[in-house]
């Protein structure tokens, strides 16, 4: 028996149900499809927007401007250490500088007294120091007086100071018996072989200015020996061999 060829056509019922669920999801779908656009063409158009723009531009100054005060901020830090090290340097400098001209004094010193300064033998006024007395007028001076070691013998005699400066408009010379107390009236007497420092006070009128000091060592039996030192010398507290001093006039 032959077979049967199957059929073209298939009937089968309408189904309403299924065809509106269908038009539902569609119809959703579509919806759903149409507000996503809406939403990504709002923020589309609010991103490009003048307040956008404008609130994207001020957070780009915002960031440079911190990118600046960090900068300054690096720099100023950099200019303090710097300030630190420069002076650090500056006050290393000048502790050298003052180490090195009390090493001068030194050397001169032992220079003289070994003879290495053959054509100044004899007794020498070698340093000259003024220290201020605090809220007063007195001066604490200090004198080094040598002798060349060459010599072999001991020197003795007394030593003045004399004070050159302005009173009001005249050029004034304080002498010794107006600037020493009582007790060293005829000097500051010395008695050595090599050297030896010696230790007075003077006081100087309120109204007086000084510029120089005049030294006079008078060693028993034989001539003066003088030196003069300016003011600021002095006081700078460490002279060479010939720093400050100059010749005396009579």
């Amino acid at each position: 028996m032959a077979s049967r060829p199957p059929p073209r056509f298939v009937v089968r019922p309408h189904d309403a149900a299924g065809w509106r669920r269908r038009a539902w999801w569609l119809g959703g779908a579509w919806l759903l499809s149409l507000l996503l656009t809406g939403l990504i063409v709002g923020a589309t158009v609010r991103h490009a927007t003048p307040a956008a723009v404008e609130q994207r531009q001020l957070k780009a100054l915002g960031k440079q401007n911190d990118d600046l005060l960090q900068q300054v901020a690096n720099l100023q830090r950099a200019n303090q250490v710097a300030d630190i090290a420069n002076q650090s340097l500056r006050k290393t400098l000048a502790e050298r500088e003052e180490e090195i001209s009390g090493l001068r004094a030194d050397l001169g010193f032992y220079s003289r007294l070994t003879g290495g300064d053959a054509q100044r033998e004899g007794l020498k006024v070698q340093e000259v120091r003024l220290q201020p007395v605090s809220s007063s007028h007195a001066w604490n001076l200090t004198l080094s007086l040598t002798q060349n070691a060459k010599r072999g013998e001991d020197v003795s005699g007394n030593a003045t100071v004399a004070v050159e400066g302005l009173r009001g408009d005249k050029v004034v010379r304080l002498a010794w018996d107006a600037l020493g107390d009582t007790s060293q009236s005829g000097g500051m007497a010395f008695h050595f072989k090599y050297f030896q420092q010696l230790h007075a006070t003077i006081v100087l009128p309120a109204d007086f200015r000084p510029t120089r000091l005049v030294i006079t060592a008078q060693p028993a039996g034989d001539d003066a020996v003088s030196r003069a030192v300016t003011w600021g010398d002095a006081l700078s507290g460490h002279l060479t061999p010939t720093q400050g001093e100059q010749d005396v006039q009579p």
